[in-house]
């Protein structure tokens, strides 16, 4: 049976960046690295320009997780960051659920490495908790495609919506008479060939976007 269309709500949904350590973006393959990397950036800087409530986690900084990437702690200097002790799955820990609540956000944007456990544990959780959950299937990456594929049949399953960060980005967007060079910017820092696109508009609107990094 299919579900009905629920849309992405500026206004209630929050990001979750789960486990993008140094040690663990090792481990993924289902992605070339500089192009994953590019999409857990641009799901950063989406979540910044639309202002979105952001969440940092890590787990068991100390081993061979490693650090979270330095982009994302200087993305967010103020976001709530969740070093877990030892929990594998993120919603066992009281103070990053804690974090998800004090949000008062319903719909959670997730992205994590690796995919079919950083990712797919929390998910789930929320979900048990009557969260809309959207996985951010470009910014979450792991070992393979079998594993990857598994893991996001399990989630769906369970109904979390499945997304890219493009059209993540899109869907809280709505209307491009919003911010026509705010979006456009967004968008040509991380897809080269949308900048084309763009060089191409201005050629006759001098619309061409700066190029800075999305605020």
């Amino acid at each position: 049976m299919s579900k009905p269309y629920s849309r992405l709500d500026i206004n209630n949904a929050a990001v979750l960046l789960v486990d993008h350590q140094a040690g663990l973006l090792s481990l993924v393959r289902d992605f070339d690295p500089d192009r994953f990397r590019n999409n857990v950036l641009a799901v950063a800087d989406l979540a910044a320009y639309f202002q979105l409530p952001t969440i940092l986690t890590t787990s068991f900084e100390e081993g061979p997780n490693g650090p979270l990437i330095p982009e994302l702690k200087e993305k967010f200097p103020e976001a709530p960051y969740i070093a877990r002790p030892g929990q594998i799955n993120a919603w066992d820990n009281p103070d990053f659920v804690a974090a998800v609540k004090a949000t008062g956000r319903r719909q959670l944007i997730i992205a994590g490495v690796v995919t079919e456990v950083c990712v797919a544990f929390p998910a789930l959780s929320a979900i048990e908790e009557g969260f809309e959950v959207f996985a951010v299937t470009d910014a979450s990456g792991t070992f393979n495609e079998v594993v990857r594929d598994a893991a996001w049949n399990r989630i769906a399953a369970a109904g979390v919506q499945m997304m890219t960060w493009f059209a993540v980005a899109c869907e809280l967007h709505r209307d491009w008479r919003r911010d026509v060079e705010g979006l456009a910017t967004l968008l040509s820092n991380h897809i080269p060939d949308y900048r084309n696109l763009m060089t191409s508009y201005a050629a006759t609107k001098g619309a061409i976007p700066s190029g800075k990094p999305a605020a």
